[in-house]
This record gives C-alpha cells, sequence and structure tokens, in this order.
C-alpha cells in the first residue's frame, strides 16, 4: 500500500515542522504584528496559507506517486543494441543490465539499493518522502522544493517584519527575544538549506541531468580528458529542450506538480544525436 509510506518518522517529522512553521508564523509573528482580522494580516496570511498549501500537496505527490519502475518485460532494441552500448560506455553510463534484478534497465535507470527495484530516471532515493525520485515524481519533487523554499522565506520575512516593529528591548520578557532570535534562525538556516537544493536541482533541470548522472558525468570527464577527448553529456539538447522535458511545454502549467501528461513511458530518451 502506498499509504504505508507515510509510517516512518523522517516523514512524521516532515509534518511536525510543517505544522509548527505554520502555527508560529500564522498565530504568533501574524497576529503578532497587523493582526489575523487586519486586510494586511489577512493578505499575509492568505499568501503563505497557499504557498504552504501548494508545499504540503507536492509533499503527497512526492510520498504516493510511483517514481516510476522498470517493465520486467522489458527488453532492449536488439537494432540498437550494439550502438548504443558502445555510446553508453563512451559516455561513462553504467551497463544497461542490472547485476541485482538480473533484467535489462533502459538508459538513465538505477538500481535503488532502498526500493530494491530499479528506478527510471532516478534521482536519489529520498529518506524525508520515504520515496524515490524518479521519472514520474521528478517534477513533484522539484516543485516540494521550490514551495518549501518560498515558503521559509515568506516566514522568515514576517519575522523580521514583527520584529522590527516590536520593541523587544522593553518588552519586559528575555524569552520573547529568545525566541525571536531562534525561529529567525531556524527560518533562515531553513531558507538557505532549501534554497540551496533548489538551486542545485534547477541546475540539473538546465543541463537535463540527475543526481546520479552529475557524479557518473565527473568520472566520464576525467575518463575523456585522459585519453585525450572530450565529454558531453549524452542527454543535454538545449536549455529550453532540457526545461521543458521536466516542466513540460505548457508553460502556465510548470508550476503544478501533477502536470506530467508530457512523460511518456520513460524507457527512451532524446539525444543530440536523434536530431543530427
Amino acid at each position: 500500500m502506498k499509504c504505508e509510506r507515510f509510517l516512518s518518522i523522517p516523514i512524521f517529522m516532515v509534518f511536525l515542522l510543517i505544522g509548527v512553521v505554520c502555527y508560529v508564523t500564522l498565530f504568533i509573528f501574524i497576529e503578532d504584528w497587523v493582526g489575523l482580522k487586519s486586510s494586511a494580516g489577512s493578505l499575509n496570511a492568505l499568501i503563505f496559507i497557499s504557498l504552504a498549501s501548494l508545499c504540503l500537496f507536492s509533499f503527497f505527490c512526492c510520498v504516493l506517486i510511483d517514481p516510476g519502475y522498470v517493465p520486467a518485460s522489458y527488453v532492449p532494441d536488439i537494432e540498437d543494441s550494439e550502438s548504443s552500448d558502445q555510446e553508453l560506455k563512451k559516455n561513462g553510463i553504467s551497463s544497461r543490465r542490472c547485476d541485482k534484478c538480473s533484467t535489462y534497465k533502459p538508459p538513465r535507470a538505477h538500481h535503488c539499493r532502498v526500493c530494491r527495484r530499479c528506478v527510471l530516471r532516478m534521482d536519489h532515493h529520498c529518506l524525508w518522502i520515504n520515496n524515490c525520485v524518479g521519472y514520474w515524481n521528478y517534477k513533484a519533487f522539484v516543485m516540494l522544493v521550490l514551495y518549501a523554499t518560498l515558503g521559509c522565506l515568506y516566514s522568515t520575512v514576517m519575522i523580521i517584519y514583527c520584529a522590527s516593529h516590536k520593541d523587544l528591548e522593553y518588552s519586559g520578557s528575555g524569552g520573547l527575544k529568545v525566541f525571536y532570535v531562534m525561529s529567525g534562525l531556524m527560518m533562515a538556516s531553513l531558507s538557505i538549506m532549501l534554497g540551496t537544493l533548489l538551486g542545485w536541482h534547477v541546475y540539473l533541470i538546465i543541463h537535463n541531468m540527475t543526481t546520479i548522472e552529475y557524479y557518473e558525468g565527473i568520472r566520464a570527464s576525467w575518463l575523456a580528458r585522459k585519453s585525450g577527448q572530450s565529454y558531453r553529456h549524452p542527454y543535454n539538447l538545449s536549455f529550453y529542450k532540457n526545461i521543458i522535458s521536466v516542466l513540460g511545454p505548457n508553460v502556465l502549467k510548470w508550476l503544478w506538480p501533477t502536470a506530467v501528461s508530457h512523460l511518456k513511458d520513460g524507457l527512451i530518451f532524446p539525444t543530440p544525436r536523434d536530431n543530427s
């Protein structure tokens, strides 16, 4: 059952963190700054709740959507097998046969030791969603990081505004000062960590690669230089094509986690050689 994925301590910690951040931001900082019943308070609360809701929805998508597993009946194209194997070896990509599953695996698929299955276009196994990040839920994962980053940044701004409008020097409570400082440090730290993760995946998207392929590319690039050759990521098409391969061709649906109708079966991926 997919719902059993929620039965893990990391996921419980994520829910707890989201709940704490939402409560503190809404009922302490926004309420203390302008009041939730005021027009400014209602507007800020609406913006933050929208970000938090999108973040939570993306989180559910990441947990519940299968990343994409290799069909048991999959067999590589015999006509292209020899040339494809040579190209894979040249670019430093692992063999198309999984020793652990004893089956063939498509390009960009990798075996997950935790899930004990080969995952299509696997990026990594994420402890916080108790699931692999792969072909079908990668966009939802990126949207999760995006909305979480925006929500944390918004909460940080609320803390700063509230602290700047509240006279902490004469509030008469040292505990209140500590609470404001600790809350600000926590939200700023979360914003930096999530923003760094978001920047990393933006880099991967515009180069059309996964985290695994990035590290494979480092080794392949070193081997290529050692033999006097140059290395190019085999699935790097162009800036725009790389983006729409993940987010989709419809710009209006880029920020919706489940808008993945542009995805096919995850068994074949275009390369620059296909257009030449």
